[in-house]
């Protein structure tokens, strides 16, 4: 087991030896780790090498210049200079809040940016100032559309934070896949197979093969198959991609960047880097912030103390999980991966660090 800090103070030293500066590295490891502390292994530590390896091919700007290129009172366009999008996306983030604390609202879409970490982060920053957040950004084409062989969208997820009174906030964070890449990656690392709805084959068949997307396959879109809705997830996905990149200038589709440094990027681009979208909204833009946050505490309330069906498990509201993990994480230490222990350590060699 590891604590919150160790893990952090090893993924800043990392980034310094990136070439980030003191606070870029404090925020990527801040954004990092925080989806560990949440027991969302996929995007916690287990990325660290990832952006490490894109860094090495020349794909990562340890120090970006994160500024606006184009904006209207309550809407930007931000260029994140190639920057990680553990430093980008909080940034943006700001913007957009600055832009509510202005106007009521500010949304902000980002190209030139790179992998962003877990979007229920930047989502959350909104909280503390009575503020709605929302993350979502496009990623690497793994995914078939519904009735396609081809990959062509990203897990593309979505992240949408809500404030409350004296309940917990509402925070839903979630893949528009039925399971997120790094998902698979757990899965591979522990010689397991995906439940069924989670991938396909590179001729469209179903599949349980956790390498399957190594072998020409495609992750699912949210549902699985069209019987189930994967239209559904589809259509989320494709939301995110035009939010994310045809909003901002970044590329989208089969165009956007791999994570994988060994993946070629594309030959004929349609923008620049990965995009995201962020956004905010005052709730004292809507009715006053005291009264809508009491609501919410009855919407929970009612939701969580709904009959269930049974008795060992009650309804759960969007972030309960990862709030009720962050608990016992913080108490009991946080598990890695034997082979994300190994990963870790390689860097520690690499760069004369102690893990």
């Amino acid at each position: 087991m590891f604590t919150y800090n160790q893990l952090q103070q090893f993924s800043y030293q990392v980034f310094k030896k990136m070439g980030c500066n003191e606070d870029n590295a404090q925020l990527a490891a801040d954004v990092l780790v925080s989806a560990d502390i949440r027991g969302i292994d996929s995007h916690g530590v287990a990325r660290l090498i990832g952006y490490v390896r894109l860094w090495d091919a020349g794909r990562i700007n340890p120090n970006p210049n994160v500024r606006l290129v184009h904006e209207t009172p309550s809407t930007g366009v931000v260029d994140g200079d190639a920057g990680l999008g553990l430093i980008v996306a909080p940034k943006a983030m700001g913007i957009a809040m600055n832009k509510a604390e202005q106007v009521g609202t500010g949304w902000i879409s980002v190209k030139n940016s790179n992998h962003f970490g877990i979007a229920g982060y930047h989502a959350m920053m909104g909280l503390k100032q009575d503020m709605i957040g929302m993350a979502m950004t496009n990623a690497s084409p793994l995914v078939a559309p519904t009735y396609s062989k081809e990959r062509l969208l990203g897990t593309n997820p979505i992240a949408v934070a809500i404030p409350t009174g004296v309940e917990p906030p509402f925070v839903a964070d979630f893949a528009t896949t039925t399971a997120a890449n790094g998902k698979l990656e757990i899965l591979q690392r522990q010689n397991e197979q995906t439940p069924n709805g989670w991938v396909q084959k590179a001729d469209g068949g179903a599949s349980t093969d956790a390498h399957e997307v190594k072998n020409g396959g495609a992750l699912l879109p949210l549902g699985g198959d069209r019987e189930h809705g994967s239209h559904k997830g589809y259509c989320l996905g494709s939301i995110v991609d035009i939010f994310s990149a045809v909003f901002s200038g970044a590329n989208y589709g089969p165009w956007a960047p791999p994570f994988v440094s060994f993946l070629p990027l594309s030959e004929n681009p349609v923008g620049e880097g990965l995009g995201h979208f962020v956004g905010a909204m005052r709730i004292d833009g809507f009715r006053p912030a005291q009264d809508f946050k009491d609501h919410m505490d009855n919407w929970i309330q009612r939701f969580r103390n709904a009959d269930p069906i049974d008795p060992n498990q009650k309804v759960q509201i969007p972030g309960d999980q990862e709030r009720l993990m962050e608990k016992e994480r913080q108490k009991n230490g946080i598990p890695l991966n034997e082979n994300v222990v190994n990963d870790l350590q390689e860097l520690a060699k690499r760069f004369s660090l102690t893990f």
